[in-house]
C-alpha cells in the first residue's frame, strides 16, 4: 500500500519526488568539510570547506592554478532546481561568470546548458549580495563541480566563492539493459483503455538507436517510444481504419545528441487527442490524428526492447542498451515491480536483470575556448605511427591533430575541412601531400579516426569502415616526433618542433585517444606534467545541438557551429535572422498603397509572420481600391445526378494556390468580399421554399451551413428572384423550387463577409427520373484591408488592454502613428515584477526606443531619426526581437540594430495584458493616433476599444475636428489631441486663434517695401520650370501660376496704389484705388496688361473694406467685402506665368526702373489711411515688420508707418471672447486714427468752441434766475406712474393737521 501511494505521488510530480513541500531545501549548508574538494587553495583560510553561503570566509584557488574548480559531494542523489553564489566575506574577491558540471560520480560530468546553448552562468557584482540562478529544468546529481570563468580584478581582487544548492532528495530505481533484455508489464485484465496518460522515464546511453517503450492494440492503437540517430521519437495512434482510410498514427520528435551517456528526463502527458512530449526542457505539443480520444492497448507493454520479433507494427529499431531510471506508467513503478518480481511483470527468457547502472568510464574532453589545445607526449623516432581517437563537432573546419617528425623530416596534419578529414604531409623541399576522406563528419555525432603510417604508406580509416580505408602510397619518410597536438597549436616562440597550422582551432569533443597503440590516460599525463593544455573541460563532452529544436521559423534550414547558428531562408517566403519576417505584403491593398498600380499576380501573406504560408492571388488594381481574386476548381461548373436529401452530393471547393485557412484569413482581413454562386436545375429543387427542408445549401466559414442563396439577404432562406420578384412561380422563393421540367437557374452574389468563402456546396435532389443539376462557384473577390485603417486617437492620458502577448522566442510589432507630442509609450507588455517586459516608446522628438528585458538585464535599441517624428504625419514603425538581435525601423530609414552574442536565449513569458497607449498604468501616456497595430502578424482590433469618455476616439480625430473656436484666417490647426494650437506662420494674423489683425496706418508720403527675392530666377531654373511645371516649386521656390492676395483697408483719400508686386522682368500685379473710389486690378503677365474692375462702388468712405484675389493658372476670382465673387479668364494665347517676383509695396510704389503710366498716375501722393491683414501667397509684410521672426527681416519703411488695426474688416465669425483667449492680457481699446481733412477738422473745432460758450452762458443765466429765492419743504407736483393725479394731493389729504406755508416772492 505504501508503494502504491508513493507511485501516485511520483505520477503528479515532475521528477517523481513525493513531498508536499516545495523542492527548495538548502543542500550544502549541512555538509561536512570532507564533502568539499578543490583543484587548489590560496591558503588554509581559503580552503574549499569554507565555501558555504553566508560563511565567514570563502574558497579561493592558488594564483598558479590554470584551471581552478570547486567540487561538492552531496552524499546522495538530489533533484537540483537552483544555485546561489556569493564572494569571499569582506573582500574584493568574487566571480562574475562560471560553468556548472554535475554527475553521479566524480570523474564523469555533465555540463549544465542553459536555454540557447550557453553554459556560462552569471555570478556576482560584489562580495555580499547573492546571485541566484534558477535552472530552466531540474536535474539529478550526487556531485557538482563549479568552474570559475571570470572574476573581479579591481583593487587586487581574485576568485572568491561561497555557494548553496537548492533541491530535494531523489529516489532512484535503476535498471541496466545490454541489448538482449526486456521487461514486460502486463495490463490489468489483459487490456488498457485510457482517456489520459502520464508516463515518465529517465535514460542514458551511448547508442544512437534503441527501443524504450512499445505497446499496441488490435484496433490499430499504438504507443512506441524509440531512440533514432540520437533523437527521441514518440509514435502514438488512437485508432486507424482501413475501410474509412483513416491513419491515426502521429509522430512527435524531441531532443538531440541523446547518446552522450548523460541522464535525460522524458515526460509524456496525454488527455484525449492532446499530447505533450517533453525531453529535458524541450516540450513538443501535438493533436493526434483521427477522431478517437481513448488509447486502447492489448495485453502488455514492452520496456527496453521486444523479444518477440513477429509483431506487425514493431519498428526496425534494436533493443535499448544503457540505463533506465524511474519508469512510471500512469503511476505504476515498473522497475520497482520488476525488482520485487511481482506477477504482472514478465521477463522473457527469465534472464537476470541488473538493478544498478554500470557506467563506462570514457573520460571525454571538450575543446571549448578560442585558444584551446592539448599537447601530449609520443614515442620519439619510431618508423611507424599509430594514432586513433574519436571526435564530435559542428564546425566545418578545425585542427584535429598535428605532429612534427623527428630529424626535420616534415610534419603531419589531420584537419577537419568542409566536413571531411584532410590529411596533409609536409616534407622539406617538396610539395605537400594532401588527401581527404569521409563525408559530413561535422554532424555532431561521434566519429572514429584511425591513422597508421610508415614509409611511403599511410592508411586512414573513418568510423571503423575497414572495407574502404584511404591509402596514400606516395614517397615520404616517417620518424615519429615526441609531441602530438590535438585541437590547436599553443602560442609559443619556440621554433624547435613547433606546431604550425593555418587551420582554425577545433571546437568539439574528443575521447579514446591512442598513440602508438597505447591509450592515453589524461589524468596521469597531466598529473605528472607530461602534457600541457589550455581551455579544456576534462571529463565531459559539452556539445549542444543549437538546431534542436529548430530556431529557424517557417521551415527555414538551420546550420550551426560550435557556438552559433544561422538560418537559411531561401524559398520559404520569409526573411531575417530566424526566417520570422514575411517578404510579402499582407494584401493587394497594401501593395496598392506601396505604389504597385498595375494589375497582375501577386503573392500575399495575410498573417505576415504568423503560421500561415504566403500564397499567390490576382490583384486587380483600381485608383481607389484593389480587388483580390482567388480562383477555385468549381468555376467551370459541376454536373450532379443521383443525389438525395439523405445521401446528398457534397462538392468541396478547393482554392488555387491556397489552403482553406489561408483563404479564410484573407476574407477575415478584407473590408468587403463577394462570391458568385449559380445553381442550374432541371426538375431539381434547391431550398424547397417556402417551408420545406432544404435540398441544397452551401457551407462557409466555421463549417456553418447557410440556407440562403446568392442575390439575397443572409439567413432568409430565399433566392435572389424572391427579392427582385422575378421568380418563375410566385408561390416559391426560388426558380428551381417550382420543380419544372425545364432548365432554370438561381444565381447571384454572396456578400456577407463573415460567412465567406464558400467551402462546400450540397446538392440533394437529383435522384428522380430526369432530375439533373449543375452548380458553379465563382472566384472569391475581396477588397480593402480592415487592419491597415483600424485607427483610434488617444485624446486623454489613458490606455487600452489586449490579451497577454505570447510570442515564443521571436516577436515582431508594427503600427502607424502620428502625434505632436515629443514623448509617449506606444505599447508595453510585462510580467508581475517587470523582470520580463518589452516596451516601444517615443523618447524625444527624434528618438524612438525599443526597451526590453527578456534575458539578462535591461537592453534597448534607439533609432535616431534625422527628421522630427512628432510632425503629426503618419509614420510606420517596425520592431523585431529574436535570439540573434533586436531592431527597430521607422518609415524608410535604416534599421537600428542591437546584436546579441552567440548562445543568447530570449525568454518572453509575460503575464500582464498588453497595454497600448501607456506604460504601467498611464505612465508616460501617448496622445495621438495609432492604426494597423500587429503583433507577430496578428492584428489587434483598436477600434473595438473605442471609449469617448476615457479619451479613445474612432479614427484619427482630436480636438481640431470639434474645436470650440476654430483657427481663423487660414491658420493651421496643430493637433495636440488633448488640446490644439493654431499655426499662424503662413497668415497675416496673430493671436492664439490667428484672429488678431496686424495692420498699419500710413501717413502721407510713407511707404513699405517687402523683398520677395534678392536676385532674379536663373535661366536654367526658368527653362526647367517651363519644360516641367511640376518641377517649379523646387526650381523656382514659388508657384508662378497661382496667386493668393488678401487684405483690408480704410481711407478717404484717392487716388492710391493699395498693393503693388514687382518683378525682375516687366511683370507686375497692382491693386489701384481710383479717383472715384472704385478699385481696379492690373495683371501684367508677359507683354499684355490685363485690367479688371473689382468694384464700381466708392470704397474711399472711411470704412474698412476687404479684398481677396485668387488666381489659378488662367482663372482669376475676385471678391470685395465678401460679396458674390467675380470670375475672370486669361485667354489661351496669353502668358499665364508671373515670372521672377521681386518686391511688394504698400503706401506708395518706389520701384526703380520703368513703371507703368497708370501706376504712376495713381501713385501720388500715396496711400493715406489704414491697411490690415496683407498677405500675398505666404508673404505677410506687415507681420514681418511688427512681428519679426528673424533678426534681419526683408522689410524697408519710409516715413511714419505705425501699427494700427483701424483698417481691419469685422470678422465673419465674430470676435473671440476675451474669456477664452489664452493670449488675453487686458482690454484692448481700439485707437481710431484721425483720417479727416483740414476743413472738417476746422468745423469740428468751431463747433466745440460754440458748445463751450453756450454751456458757460447757460450756467450764468441759471445762477441769475435763482438770485433772492426761498427754499421750501413742499414737494413739487409730480405725476404718478400709475395715476393722472399728482402725488401731492394725496399727501395733503393725509396730513391736514400741518399748517400750510405760503411762499412769498420778493419783487426786484
Amino acid at each position: 500500500m505504501t508503494c502504491k501511494i508513493l507511485s501516485i505521488c511520483l505520477l503528479f510530480l515532475g521528477f517523481q519526488h513525493c513531498s508536499s513541500r516545495e523542492c527548495v531545501d538548502p543542500l550544502i549548508s549541512g555538509l561536512y568539510a570532507s564533502s568539499f574538494l578543490a583543484s587548489s587553495r590560496y591558503n588554509f583560510l581559503y580552503s574549499a570547506n569554507f565555501a558555504k553561503l553566508y560563511g565567514s570566509s570563502g574558497w579561493s584557488p592558488s594564483p598558479r592554478d590554470r584551471q581552478p574548480w570547486l567540487q561538492v559531494d552531496l552524499g546522495r542523489k538530489y533533484r537540483l532546481v537552483a544555485i546561489a553564489t556569493q564572494g569571499t566575506f569582506n573582500s574584493y574577491d568574487w566571480i562574475t561568470k562560471y560553468t556548472l558540471l554535475y554527475g553521479d560520480r566524480p570523474d564523469s560530468w555533465t555540463p549544465y546548458i542553459m536555454d540557447g546553448g550557453n553554459s556560462t552562468l552569471p555570478a556576482n557584482w560584489n562580495y555580499y549580495q547573492i546571485k541566484r540562478n534558477v535552472f530552466h529544468y531540474a536535474f539529478t546529481a550526487k556531485h557538482i563541480r563549479l568552474l570559475p570563468l571570470a572574476w573581479n580584478t579591481e583593487n587586487g581582487g581574485k576568485i572568491g566563492v561561497r555557494l548553496e544548492l537548492f533541491g530535494c532528495p531523489y529516489d532512484s530505481y535503476v535498471l541496466q539493459y545490454n541489448g538482449d533484455d526486456s521487461v514486460v508489464y502486463m495490463y490489468p485484465e489483459k487490456r488498457s483503455r485510457t482517456l489520459q496518460d502520464h508516463i515518465a522515464i529517465n535514460f542514458k546511453t551511448l547508442e544512437q538507436d534503441g527501443l524504450l517503450l512499445h505497446s499496441e492494440g488490435i484496433q490499430g492503437d499504438l504507443f512506441t517510444l524509440e531512440l533514432k540517430r540520437g533523437r527521441l521519437y514518440l509514435h502514438i495512434s488512437l485508432g486507424s481504419s482501413v475501410i474509412h482510410k483513416v491513419d491515426g498514427r502521429t509522430t512527435l520528435t524531441a531532443g538531440s545528441l541523446l547518446d552522450n551517456l548523460h541522464w535525460h528526463y522524458v515526460t509524456i502527458k496525454r488527455y484525449g487527442r492532446q499530447v505533450n512530449f517533453t525531453v529535458d526542457s524541450h516540450t513538443v505539443t501535438a493533436i493526434c490524428k483521427g477522431e478517437f480520444t481513448h488509447l486502447d492497448l492489448d495485453t502488455q507493454l514492452y520496456v527496453g526492447g521486444v523479444i518477440e520479433q513477429n509483431m506487425p507494427h514493431l519498428p526496425s529499431t534494436p533493443n535499448f542498451r544503457g540505463c533506465l531510471e524511474n519508469v512510471f506508467i500512469n503511476g505504476v513503478n515498473i522497475i520497482d515491480k520488476a525488482q520485487r518480481e511481482e506477477p504482472d511483470i514478465r521477463i522473457p527468457r527469465k534472464k537476470k536483470m541488473h538493478y544498478a547502472c554500470r557506467d563506462i568510464l570514457l573520460k571525454p574532453m571538450t575543446f571549448a575556448g578560442p585558444n584551446n589545445y592539448l599537447q601530449v607526449p609520443g614515442f620519439f623516432r619510431r618508423p611507424r605511427m599509430f594514432v586513433k581517437f574519436k571526435f564530435r563537432s559542428w564546425d566545418y573546419t578545425g585542427l584535429l591533430m598535428f605532429t612534427r617528425f623527428a630529424d626535420d623530416l616534415g610534419a603531419l596534419e589531420l584537419g577537419l575541412s568542409e566536413g571531411q578529414i584532410n590529411v596533409t604531409i609536409f616534407q622539406p623541399g617538396k610539395k605537400k601531400l594532401q588527401f581527404a576522406a569521409g563525408y559530413r563528419l561535422n554532424d555532431g555525432y561521434w566519429h572514429s579516426v584511425d591513422l597508421a603510417a610508415r614509409d611511403s604508406l599511410l592508411t586512414l580509416t573513418i568510423d571503423e569502415e575497414e572495407g574502404s580505408p584511404l591509402k596514400i602510397t606516395n614517397p615520404f619518410t616517417i620518424r615519429t616526433g615526441d609531441r602530438y597536438f590535438f585541437g590547436g597549436c599553443p602560442k609559443t616562440n619556440n621554433t624547435i618542433r613547433k606546431c604550425e597550422t593555418k587551420l582554425n582551432r577545433f571546437h568539439g569533443c574528443m575521447q579514446h585517444i591512442f598513440i602508438d597503440n597505447e591509450q592515453l590516460d589524461i589524468d596521469i599525463i597531466l598529473q605528472r606534467q607530461w602534457g600541457r593544455y589550455a581551455e579544456l573541460l576534462l571529463g565531459t563532452c559539452g556539445i549542444t545541438d543549437r538546431c534542436s529544436p529548430n530556431p529557424c521559423e517557417h521551415e527555414g534550414r538551420c546550420i550551426q557551429s560550435w557556438d552559433d547558428f544561422i538560418c537559411l531562408c531561401e524559398n520559404t517566403g520569409y526573411k531575417g535572422e530566424v526566417c520570422h519576417m514575411s517578404v510579402y505584403k499582407e494584401s493587394c491593398e497594401a501593395y496598392r498603397l506601396s505604389g504597385k498600380y498595375w494589375s497582375g499576380n501577386y503573392t500575399i501573406d495575410p498573417d505576415l509572420s504568423g503560421p500561415l504560408k504566403p500564397f499567390e492571388v490576382y490583384c486587380k488594381m483600381k485608383s481607389y481600391k484593389a480587388w483580390t481574386v482567388i480562383l477555385n476548381d468549381r468555376v467551370d461548373g459541376t454536373k450532379v445526378t443521383g443525389s438525395s436529401i439523405d445521401r446528398p452530393y457534397i462538392g468541396d471547393v478547393n482554392y488555387w494556390n491556397a489552403s482553406w485557412d489561408e483563404v479564410t484569413a484573407l476574407a477575415n482581413t478584407s473590408v468587403y468580399c463577394e462570391q458568385w454562386i449559380d445553381y442550374s436545375c432541371y426538375k431539381s429543387r434547391l431550398l424547397n421554399t417556402p417551408n420545406g427542408r432544404p435540398f441544397g445549401y452551401w457551407i462557409g466559414r466555421n463549417n456553418e451551413s447557410h440556407y440562403y442563396w446568392g442575390g439575397t439577404f443572409r439567413e432568409v432562406q430565399k433566392c435572389g428572384c424572391a427579392i427582385n420578384q422575378t421568380c418563375t412561380d410566385p408561390k416559391f422563393q426560388c426558380n428551381c423550387d417550382a420543380d419544372y421540367r425545364q432548365w432554370y437557374s438561381d444565381k447571384g452574389y454572396l456578400d456577407f463577409r463573415d460567412h465567406l468563402p464558400v467551402k462546400k456546396v450540397v446538392v440533394g435532389d437529383t435522384n428522380r427520373t430526369g432530375s439533373e443539376a449543375q452548380f458553379t462557384v465563382g472566384p472569391l473577390r475581396c477588397h480593402g484591408d480592415r487592419n491597415i485603417w483600424n485607427t483610434i486617437a488617444f485624446t486623454k492620458p489613458t490606455y487600452i488592454t489586449f490579451p497577454t502577448f505570447r510570442p515564443g522566442s521571436s516577436a515582431d510589432i508594427s503600427f502607424h502613428f502620428k502625434t505632436y507630442r515629443d514623448h509617449g509609450v506606444f505599447l508595453e507588455n510585462s510580467d508581475d515584477q517587470l523582470r520580463n517586459f518589452i516596451r516601444l516608446e517615443l523618447n524625444t522628438t527624434h528618438n524612438l526606443v525599443f526597451i526590453f528585458m527578456v534575458g539578462d538585464g535591461i537592453l534597448n535599441v534607439t533609432l535616431r531619426s534625422p527628421v522630427p517624428l512628432n510632425d503629426n504625419e503618419w509614420h510606420f514603425v517596425q520592431a523585431e526581437l529574436n535570439v540573434k538581435l533586436a531592431r527597430i525601423k521607422v518609415d524608410y530609414q535604416p534599421w537600428a540594430v542591437t546584436r546579441f552574442p552567440g548562445q543568447t536565449f530570449v525568454t518572453m513569458k509575460f503575464t500582464h495584458p498588453v497595454l497600448v497607449g501607456a506604460a504601467n498604468r498611464t505612465l508616460r501616456p501617448f496622445l495621438g493616433c495609432l492604426r494597423g497595430l500587429r503583433m507577430n502578424g496578428v492584428p489587434l482590433d483598436l477600434e473595438g476599444k473605442v471609449n469617448e469618455e476615457q479619451g479613445i476616439r474612432r479614427n484619427c480625430t482630436g480636438e481640431c475636428l470639434n474645436a470650440t473656436i476654430p483657427c481663423r484666417n487660414g491658420g493651421q490647426c496643430i493637433e495636440g489631441y488633448a488640446c490644439y494650437t493654431c499655426d499662424c506662420n503662413n497668415t497675416a494674423f496673430d493671436g492664439f486663434y490667428c484672429h488678431k489683425d496686424i495692420g498699419a496706418h500710413f501717413e502721407i508720403g510713407s511707404w513699405l517695401r517687402y523683398n520677395i527675392r534678392k536676385k532674379p530666377i536663373s535661366d536654367e531654373a526658368a527653362w526647367a520650370n517651363w519644360i516641367d511645371p511640376h518641377y517649379d516649386n523646387f526650381s523656382l521656390g514659388y508657384n508662378d501660376t497661382a496667386d493668393d492676395i488678401e487684405f483690408s483697408f480704410s481711407t478717404v483719400h484717392t487716388p492710391a496704389v493699395l498693393l503693388y508686386i514687382s518683378s525682375f522682368v516687366q511683370d507686375y500685379i497692382a491693386i489701384i484705388l481710383k479717383t472715384d473710389g472704385s478699385v481696379d486690378l492690373r495683371y501684367k503677365l508677359g507683354l499684355i496688361t490685363h485690367k479688371y474692375q473689382l468694384t464700381h462702388r466708392n470704397l474711399a468712405d472711411g470704412y474698412p473694406h476687404y479684398v481677396n484675389i485668387t488666381r489659378h493658372n488662367r482663372t482669376i476670382k475676385t471678391q470685395v467685402d465678401y460679396m458674390e465673387p467675380i470670375v475672370e479668364k486669361i485667354t489661351l494665347v496669353e502668358d499665364a506665368r508671373f515670372d521672377s517676383p521681386k518686391s511688394m509695396f504698400l503706401g506708395r510704389v518706389m520701384e526703380v526702373g520703368d513703371i507703368d503710366y497708370e501706376i504712376q498716375r495713381h501713385n501720388a501722393p500715396g496711400f493715406i489711411g489704414c491697411i490690415s491683414g496683407v498677405r500675398y501667397n505666404v508673404y505677410a509684410p506687415l507681420k514681418a515688420l511688427f512681428r519679426p521672426n528673424e533678426t534681419d527681416p526683408p522689410v524697408t519703411t519710409q516715413g511714419y508707418v505705425s501699427e494700427s488695426n483701424c483698417g481691419a474688416f469685422p470678422p465673419i465669425l465674430g470676435y473671440v471672447p476675451w474669456e477664452v483667449d489664452p493670449w488675453f492680457t487686458t482690454i484692448e481699446y481700439f485707437y481710431i486714427h484721425d483720417d479727416l481733412g483740414l476743413f472738417w477738422i476746422t468745423v469740428i473745432v468751431i463747433l466745440a468752441l460754440l458748445l463751450l460758450f453756450g454751456g458757460l452762458y447757460s450756467i450764468y443765466v441759471y445762477a441769475y434766475q435763482q438770485k433772492g429765492s426761498y427754499r421750501t419743504n413742499e414737494p413739487k407736483n409730480l405725476e404718478s406712474p400709475s395715476s393722472s393725479r399728482p402725488l401731492t394731493e394725496t399727501l395733503r389729504r393725509e396730513k391736514k393737521h400741518l399748517p400750510e406755508i405760503e411762499e412769498e416772492f420778493r419783487s426786484d
